[in-house]
Protein backbone atom coordinates (compact mmCIF):
# COMPACT_ATOMS: atom_id res chain seq x y z
CA UNK A 1 0.00 0.00 0.00
CA UNK A 2 1.54 3.39 -0.86
CA UNK A 3 0.65 6.75 0.09
CA UNK A 4 0.55 10.39 -0.34
CA UNK A 5 2.52 13.13 2.11
CA UNK A 6 1.61 16.56 1.38
CA UNK A 7 3.54 18.88 2.97
CA UNK A 8 3.74 22.93 2.88
CA UNK A 9 6.92 24.80 2.90
CA UNK A 10 6.47 28.27 4.61
CA UNK A 11 6.19 28.04 8.25
CA UNK A 12 5.83 24.59 7.94
CA UNK A 13 9.49 22.93 6.74
CA UNK A 14 10.83 26.41 6.81
CA UNK A 15 10.82 27.93 10.07
CA UNK A 16 10.46 31.16 8.11
CA UNK A 17 9.60 32.60 4.76
CA UNK A 18 11.24 31.77 1.59
CA UNK A 19 11.38 35.67 0.49
CA UNK A 20 12.44 36.77 3.63
CA UNK A 21 15.47 34.30 4.05
CA UNK A 22 16.50 34.76 0.62
CA UNK A 23 16.27 38.75 0.91
CA UNK A 24 18.30 38.79 4.22
CA UNK A 25 20.82 36.66 2.80
CA UNK A 26 20.82 39.06 -0.43
CA UNK A 27 21.08 42.11 2.30
CA UNK A 28 17.45 43.64 1.13
CA UNK A 29 15.64 42.03 4.40
CA UNK A 30 14.11 45.17 5.10
CA UNK A 31 11.96 46.11 2.15
CA UNK A 32 10.90 42.61 2.34
CA UNK A 33 9.77 42.42 5.02
CA UNK A 34 7.90 45.05 4.89
CA UNK A 35 6.04 44.07 2.14
CA UNK A 36 5.17 41.06 3.59
CA UNK A 37 4.03 42.26 6.28
CA UNK A 38 1.74 44.73 4.30
CA UNK A 39 0.77 41.32 1.93
CA UNK A 40 -0.27 39.50 5.61
CA UNK A 41 -2.50 42.54 6.30
CA UNK A 42 -4.26 42.33 2.60
CA UNK A 43 -2.79 46.01 1.83
CA UNK A 44 -0.99 44.51 -1.77
CA UNK A 45 -2.14 41.96 -3.98
CA UNK A 46 0.15 38.89 -5.37
CA UNK A 47 1.08 41.14 -8.50
CA UNK A 48 2.11 44.08 -6.25
CA UNK A 49 3.83 42.09 -3.97
CA UNK A 50 6.08 40.11 -6.34
CA UNK A 51 6.28 43.36 -8.93
CA UNK A 52 8.11 45.21 -5.55
CA UNK A 53 9.95 41.82 -4.21
CA UNK A 54 11.33 40.04 -7.55
CA UNK A 55 13.53 43.38 -8.29
CA UNK A 56 15.36 43.05 -4.66
CA UNK A 57 16.50 39.46 -6.30
CA UNK A 58 18.32 40.60 -9.61
CA UNK A 59 21.37 39.38 -10.09
CA UNK A 60 21.48 36.98 -8.07
CA UNK A 61 23.59 33.93 -8.68
CA UNK A 62 22.85 30.29 -8.27
CA UNK A 63 25.36 29.96 -5.62
CA UNK A 64 23.91 32.51 -3.87
CA UNK A 65 20.56 30.87 -3.90
CA UNK A 66 22.09 28.17 -3.06
CA UNK A 67 23.54 29.62 0.13
CA UNK A 68 20.39 31.74 1.51
CA UNK A 69 18.91 27.82 0.79
CA UNK A 70 21.33 26.09 3.19
CA UNK A 71 21.60 28.73 5.31
CA UNK A 72 17.57 29.01 6.05
CA UNK A 73 16.18 27.80 9.17
CA UNK A 74 14.70 24.48 8.42
CA UNK A 75 12.84 22.17 10.65
CA UNK A 76 15.32 19.14 12.14
CA UNK A 77 14.50 15.61 10.50
CA UNK A 78 13.31 16.96 6.72
CA UNK A 79 15.82 14.99 5.46
CA UNK A 80 14.91 11.56 7.09
CA UNK A 81 11.51 11.97 6.63
CA UNK A 82 11.73 12.43 3.03
CA UNK A 83 13.94 9.33 2.92
CA UNK A 84 11.53 7.31 5.52
CA UNK A 85 8.57 7.98 2.45
CA UNK A 86 10.71 7.25 -0.12
CA UNK A 87 12.15 3.87 1.12
CA UNK A 88 8.67 2.78 1.88
CA UNK A 89 7.51 2.93 -2.06
CA UNK A 90 5.16 5.95 -0.85
CA UNK A 91 5.07 9.55 -2.58
CA UNK A 92 6.00 13.08 -1.33
CA UNK A 93 4.93 16.32 -2.44
CA UNK A 94 5.81 19.87 -1.63
CA UNK A 95 2.96 22.62 -2.33
CA UNK A 96 4.58 26.40 -1.81
CA UNK A 97 3.52 30.10 -2.61
CA UNK A 98 7.23 30.43 -2.58
CA UNK A 99 9.17 30.82 -5.74
CA UNK A 100 9.67 27.56 -7.08
CA UNK A 101 12.84 28.11 -7.65
CA UNK A 102 13.62 28.20 -4.13
CA UNK A 103 11.43 25.42 -3.41
CA UNK A 104 12.77 22.85 -5.90
CA UNK A 105 16.31 23.06 -3.99
CA UNK A 106 14.21 20.80 -1.59
CA UNK A 107 14.17 17.76 -4.28
CA UNK A 108 18.02 17.66 -3.16
CA UNK A 109 17.16 16.77 0.21
CA UNK A 110 14.76 13.71 -0.70
CA UNK A 111 11.58 15.73 -1.28
CA UNK A 112 9.53 14.22 -4.32
CA UNK A 113 7.33 16.38 -6.37
CA UNK A 114 7.47 20.33 -5.73
CA UNK A 115 5.44 22.80 -6.88
CA UNK A 116 5.71 27.14 -6.27
CA UNK A 117 4.98 30.27 -8.17
CA UNK A 118 6.79 30.64 -11.42
CA UNK A 119 7.99 33.81 -10.58
CA UNK A 120 11.50 35.02 -11.17
CA UNK A 121 14.10 38.08 -11.24
CA UNK A 122 13.48 39.93 -14.57
CA UNK A 123 10.29 38.28 -15.34
CA UNK A 124 7.03 39.88 -15.16
CA UNK A 125 4.81 38.58 -12.55
CA UNK A 126 1.61 37.06 -14.00
CA UNK A 127 -1.31 35.65 -12.15
CA UNK A 128 -0.95 32.83 -14.35
CA UNK A 129 2.38 31.81 -12.67
CA UNK A 130 0.97 32.36 -9.26
CA UNK A 131 0.27 29.20 -6.67
CA UNK A 132 -3.17 29.65 -4.62
CA UNK A 133 -4.85 27.88 -1.65
CA UNK A 134 -6.96 26.21 -4.61
CA UNK A 135 -4.22 25.30 -6.14
CA UNK A 136 -3.17 22.94 -3.23
CA UNK A 137 -5.78 21.25 -3.56
CA UNK A 138 -5.96 20.84 -7.20
CA UNK A 139 -2.68 19.63 -6.96
CA UNK A 140 -3.52 17.20 -4.30
CA UNK A 141 -6.38 16.25 -6.36
CA UNK A 142 -4.61 15.27 -9.29
CA UNK A 143 -1.69 13.47 -8.03
CA UNK A 144 -3.65 11.20 -6.15
CA UNK A 145 -5.48 10.59 -9.25
CA UNK A 146 -2.49 9.78 -10.95
CA UNK A 147 -1.12 7.54 -8.07
CA UNK A 148 -4.55 5.62 -8.13
CA UNK A 149 -5.23 6.96 -4.70
CA UNK A 150 -8.21 7.44 -1.95
CA UNK A 151 -8.46 10.77 0.19
CA UNK A 152 -7.96 8.49 2.84
CA UNK A 153 -4.35 7.56 1.63
CA UNK A 154 -3.32 11.17 2.17
CA UNK A 155 -2.26 12.90 4.60
CA UNK A 156 -1.13 17.00 4.69
CA UNK A 157 1.18 18.97 6.96
CA UNK A 158 0.55 22.55 7.15
CA UNK A 159 0.72 25.40 9.38
CA UNK A 160 -1.35 28.63 8.13
CA UNK A 161 -4.25 30.39 6.39
CA UNK A 162 -3.06 28.84 3.17
CA UNK A 163 -3.90 25.36 4.00
CA UNK A 164 -7.12 25.97 5.51
CA UNK A 165 -8.82 24.37 2.02
CA UNK A 166 -6.71 21.36 2.18
CA UNK A 167 -7.66 20.71 5.96
CA UNK A 168 -10.85 21.24 5.28
CA UNK A 169 -10.85 18.65 2.59
CA UNK A 170 -8.36 16.16 3.73
CA UNK A 171 -9.71 13.92 7.13
CA UNK A 172 -5.64 13.11 8.02
CA UNK A 173 -4.19 16.41 8.47
CA UNK A 174 -1.36 17.51 10.79
CA UNK A 175 -0.94 21.31 12.06
CA UNK A 176 2.74 22.07 12.54
CA UNK A 177 3.30 25.36 14.88
CA UNK A 178 0.25 26.14 13.38
CA UNK A 179 -2.30 29.40 13.95
CA UNK A 180 -5.55 29.04 15.76
CA UNK A 181 -8.22 28.30 12.87
CA UNK A 182 -5.34 25.60 11.29
CA UNK A 183 -5.42 23.58 14.93
CA UNK A 184 -9.20 23.43 15.03
CA UNK A 185 -9.63 21.98 11.57
CA UNK A 186 -6.38 19.58 12.29
CA UNK A 187 -6.90 15.39 12.69
CA UNK A 188 -3.59 16.12 14.73
CA UNK A 189 -1.31 19.15 16.29
CA UNK A 190 2.13 19.07 16.50
CA UNK A 191 4.36 22.06 18.36
CA UNK A 192 8.32 21.84 18.13
CA UNK A 193 11.35 21.37 15.91
CA UNK A 194 11.31 17.66 14.45
CA UNK A 195 9.75 17.02 11.87
CA UNK A 196 9.78 13.11 12.29
CA UNK A 197 7.84 13.90 15.72
CA UNK A 198 4.82 15.46 13.30
CA UNK A 199 5.52 12.65 10.67
CA UNK A 200 5.00 9.83 13.35
CA UNK A 201 1.17 11.42 14.27
CA UNK A 202 0.82 11.81 10.09
CA UNK A 203 1.28 7.80 9.81
CA UNK A 204 -0.82 7.04 12.92
CA UNK A 205 -3.64 9.10 11.23
CA UNK A 206 -2.82 6.60 7.66
CA UNK A 207 -2.81 3.93 10.22
CA UNK A 208 -6.12 4.48 11.48
CA UNK A 209 -8.16 5.18 8.88
CA UNK A 210 -6.71 2.06 7.07
CA UNK A 211 -7.80 0.11 9.45
CA UNK A 212 -11.63 1.42 8.59
CA UNK A 213 -14.77 2.67 10.32
CA UNK A 214 -15.03 2.75 14.11
CA UNK A 215 -11.26 3.06 15.34
CA UNK A 216 -10.38 5.92 17.50
CA UNK A 217 -8.16 8.68 15.68
CA UNK A 218 -5.14 9.86 17.57
CA UNK A 219 -4.77 13.73 18.23
CA UNK A 220 -8.23 16.32 17.55
CA UNK A 221 -11.02 15.07 15.69
CA UNK A 222 -11.20 15.77 12.07
CA UNK A 223 -13.63 18.62 10.34
CA UNK A 224 -13.51 17.24 7.14
CA UNK A 225 -15.78 19.56 4.40
CA UNK A 226 -17.80 18.12 2.19
CA UNK A 227 -16.95 21.15 -0.36
CA UNK A 228 -15.97 19.27 -3.90
CA UNK A 229 -12.58 20.04 -4.76
CA UNK A 230 -12.38 21.72 -8.25
CA UNK A 231 -10.96 20.06 -11.68
CA UNK A 232 -7.59 20.41 -11.80
CA UNK A 233 -6.09 23.76 -12.37
CA UNK A 234 -3.47 24.17 -15.58
CA UNK A 235 -1.56 26.96 -13.82
CA UNK A 236 -0.40 24.81 -11.26
CA UNK A 237 3.31 24.77 -11.47
CA UNK A 238 5.90 21.25 -11.39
Amino acid sequence: MTRLHVFDMDGTLLRGVATLELSRHLGSFEIANAMEEAWLRGEVEDKAFWERVLPLWAGASEEEIDQAFEAAPWIDGMMEVFADIAARGEHSVVISQSPLFFVRRLQRWGAGAVYGAGVEPGRPPTEDLFLTVQHKVDITVALLDDFGLTASECVAYGDSTSDVLLFEWLSNTVAVNAIPLLRRLAAAVYDGSDLREAYTAGRALLDVAAAGPGQERPGMSAHASARSPRARSERALQ
